[in-house]
């Protein structure tokens, strides 16, 4: 086995089919052992919950080489943990983060061929999924459910350098008040592909989604959370009355960086949209693109300017994404357990 030929540097943000996958079944009150295979294909019933039902979750990650040559992901038992919250949000049997990190672990390394080189911007996506296969006619949970894990090599997030987007605010709500926000349900995401639509027919790039009891405080996009700079360079996180904002990986990341790596002050609190016009710095964080910078928003023809603009990062959201990058990397000592690697 060799590393597979590809361009690197260009193959996109897409699904592209590997070797291997891992799947695990539940059924009768346990899940099954699992085990690694090469049939990508799914086949179940019509009666499937998951079709009628929505019961689905999934994560996402990535593995990615560094300079030497060691396969590694980045805090993947956080990753598990949050399945866990959405599967038992869902009435899902979870599946339990030891055999999680193991299956990641299993499945990378079955497809290590598959992991772009050091310095191609390029890294492995790691898809796990868990949904109802049972038959289920009434409204009920299933009593079958499927968790796979396959992955796919994407290209870089940003080519040419992470240049600041414009968004808007979104006439649509993301999440209502005491639902399924803050779990990385699919339903969530089906709810937000016509605003995104609209949004880029519009010319903006993304959704900044408010929250839904008022309609008067930032939660956040269609599919990152949301991070500022104010005038004093401290970093402040929106923060949900009613547990609408989904915990992201990389967000809580971002603040450990902040606080304990670079010092800064790191206040979590609920934002209002009329704040917005007091930060320096704004970015959209999440795990394809780390930091998205945000140069604009506009809210039905008032427009809030980020100070930084719309040429390159602000500073501090550059400083974040560079240290938080270079852990990831291994070029910089991060916490213990950040960086999980891959054994062979």
């Amino acid at each position: 086995m060799a590393q597979k030929n590809l361009d690197w540097e260009n193959i996109g943000f897409s699904y592209i089919k590997t070797d291997y996958r891992y799947v695990s079944n539940y059924k009768d009150g346990k899940w099954d052992d699992g085990q690694i295979t090469e049939d990508s294909t799914i086949v179940m019933s019509e009666d499937a919950g998951v079709l009628h039902y929505a019961q689905e979750c999934f994560e996402g990650l990535k593995a990615y080489r560094t300079e030497d040559n060691r396969i590694v992901c980045f805090r993947p038992d956080l990753n598990a943990e949050r399945m866990v919250d959405s599967a038992t949000r869902l009435e899902m049997p979870p599946f339990p983060k030891e055999r999680f990190i193991k299956a990641v672990e299993e499945v990378v390394k079955a497809n290590e061929d598959w992991v772009p080189p050091y310095g191609s911007g390029a890294t492995l996506y790691i898809r796990p999924v868990m949904f109802a296969t049972g038959n289920v006619i009434g409204v009920n949970p299933a009593d079958e459910y499927q968790f796979r894990i396959f992955c796919t090599p994407v290209g870089p997030y940003f080519k040419g350098g992470a240049k600041p987007i414009s968004i808007k605010v979104s006439d649509f709500d993301r999440a209502a008040p005491h639902g399924t926000g803050n779990i990385k349900a699919g339903l969530n995401y089906a709810m937000s592909l016509h605003p995104i639509v609209k949004a880029h027919e519009e010319g903006f790039a993304e959704n900044l989604y408010l929250d839904a009891g008022t309609r008067t405080y930032v939660e956040e996009t269609g599919g990152a959370n949301i991070i500022f700079v104010d005038k004093d360079g401290n970093l402040v996180i929106p923060r949900s009355y009613t547990d609408s904002i989904l915990p992201s990986v990389t967000r809580r990341s971002i603040a450990y960086v902040a606080e304990h790596v670079l010092g800064l002050k790191v206040e979590e609190r609920p934002v209002k949209l009329e704040e917005v016009s007091s930060f320096v710095e704004m970015g959209l964080c999440g795990t394809a693109a780390v930091i998205s910078p945000v140069g604009k928003i506009t809210d039905h023809g008032k427009v809030y300017e980020i100070p930084s603009g719309m040429d390159e990062m602000g500073p501090v959201i550059k400083k974040l994404y560079d240290t938080l990058t270079g852990i990831q990397m291994g070029h910089i000592e991060g916490p213990a357990g950040w960086v999980h690697e891959i054994k062979k």
